[in-house]
């Protein structure tokens, strides 16, 4: 099937926006983009009303979260300015992208670089689950590279207004004087033009509002003192492998557990457009990491045999939300507020989302950027968010505590992946980010069935003590 027929099946999804693809690194070129759509709102606010001027908000911070928080101001007629010191950050991560994610932030086809159909489960003694024969012909996991989707985020943020500025956010300065409600907040930070190595020059900026979006060493989360957390890190290598090779990956990405890849993660083998990401991660033990990644590497050795490394990747991983993600008119997204999830690892979606719902509550609170808003108007990004995403994440972390934690539960882990009713429901839940409704005798089959997986591995495990003793 050629691929303009695929494009043309794909249900509510934007085709592709060009013939070739759009210039992303540049934010003075323009960008194909649908006509811009304003986000009104009316709401009765006992907050002042600005005179001669809009609500100013700064995001800090690039990705997913920063971009899409950018365009949500923007958008929402707020006075907006994105700080992000690496332009071209190509940070260490896997790529996944949720179906949903596609046509929920209008993302052109062009910018993915592979759509997995296929994925492999493979256990600690290299049993291997073939995942995804549950799939509708439309629906595909997207791949994409983080310097591709992070820079056509935050160009079209641009597009729609917003101010971006090639910076390193150094400090913040919080609000003082009598009335402290609606006194601004001043940011520090160094601009650079462009010239690799210049020291760049000391500026400062008053604004209304923050949003830090400046992940897991997040200096704004810092400057509200919200506490550390536990995190992960994610090393990842690049490599550029024979043609006949990259043709097993074309639309098949695989993943590996077991203790000789990560005591508490997976490793994975992901498509990009002429190269596979290899990669792995841990919380618990970090000084191993590159021991972790060999160990993938081996794993997966004959079908990368004859790769090349072209770059290689590190970066912390956040394992839990933040203990604090708002003080007063500053509020935390993304990575910067602890908003990956255990067991899969996944960011991107809900740090675009995050980011998008906290401009939200800005544009809101403040009618279009006509009024001052308050931790108030903040917090509702909070309450909703947590309303919505908080279950995810709780049972995401007890399955990575139960399967996880030794070589026998993750074979029990692989051996459960090879349901089809466990792949429709997992897929769908992913894909579209809502929780699959379940049918009451499956949902009691697959808990005896897991119990079983369970009492087996528990077996095995006790078995292979009695061998090493």
């Amino acid at each position: 099937m050629s691929s303009s027929v695929v494009f043309k099946s794909f249900i509510g999804l934007r085709h592709s926006s060009t013939a070739e693809p759009p210039k992303l690194h540049s934010h003075t070129n323009s960008i194909s983009l649908l006509p811009r759509r304003r986000l009104h709102v009316t709401a009765s606010k006992s907050s002042p009303r600005l005179q001669n001027r809009n609500l100013r908000a700064a995001v800090i911070g690039g990705g997913p979260a920063g971009g899409s928080a950018a365009e949500a101001l923007a958008k929402g007629g707020v006075e907006t300015y994105l700080i992000e010191r690496k332009l071209d950050n190509c940070k260490p991560c896997g790529g996944a992208i949720p179906l949903s994610m596609v046509g929920e932030f209008d993302l052109p086809l062009d910018i993915i670089d592979r759509r997995v159909t296929k994925m492999k489960m493979i256990s600690p003694s290299n049993i291997a689950v073939d995942i995804g024969q549950t799939l509708k012909p439309h629906e595909y996991i997207g791949m994409v590279r983080r310097e591709i989707l992070d820079a056509y985020l935050r160009d079209r943020a641009a597009e729609n207004g917003a101010k971006i500025i090639n910076g390193l956010f150094l400090k913040m300065d919080m609000p003082k004087g009598s009335d402290q409600s609606t006194a601004p907040y001043l940011l520090h930070y160094t601009e650079y033009h462009g010239k690799k190595g210049g020291t760049g020059v000391k500026k400062t900026l008053e604004v209304d509002a923050v949003i830090g979006a400046d992940g897991a060493n997040s200096r704004v989360a810092k400057s509200i003192g919200a506490g550390d957390y536990d995190y992960a890190i994610a090393f990842q290598e690049r490599i550029k492998i024979p043609d006949d090779k990259m043709e097993y990956y074309e639309n098949l990405a695989e993943m590996y557990v077991g203790d000789d890849v990560s005591p508490d993660f997976y490793g994975w083998v992901f498509p990009k457009c002429d190269h596979v990401a290899v990669g792995t991660g841990t919380v618990t033990h970090k000084g191993d990491i590159k021991k972790f990644q060999l160990a993938t590497r081996n794993r997966a050795k004959g079908k990368i045999l004859g790769g090349k490394i072209i770059r290689v990747e590190a970066h912390p991983i956040p394992e839990h939300p933040r203990p604090r993600r708002l003080l007063g008119r500053v509020a935390l997204v993304g990575d910067a507020a602890g908003y990956v999830t255990k067991c899969s690892g996944e960011g991107i979606y809900f740090a675009a989302k995050s980011g998008r719902m906290c401009a939200e509550a800005i544009v809101e609170g403040s009618e279009n950027g006509k009024r001052m808003v308050d931790e108030s108007d903040l917090r509702s990004y909070l309450e909703k968010w947590d309303k919505k995403y908080w279950p995810t994440y709780k049972v995401l972390d007890v399955l990575q505590k139960v399967f996880y934690r030794s070589n026998p539960a993750r074979e029990a882990f692989v051996e459960m992946c090879a349901d089809e009713y466990v792949q429709k429901m997992t897929f769908d839940s992913y894909l579209y980010k809502t929780v699959a409704p379940g049918n009451p005798l499956e949902d009691l089959k697959l808990a005896v069935n897991t119990i079983g997986s369970l009492v087996r591995a528990n077996a095995l495990r006790n078995e292979m003590e009695k061998l090493s003793v």
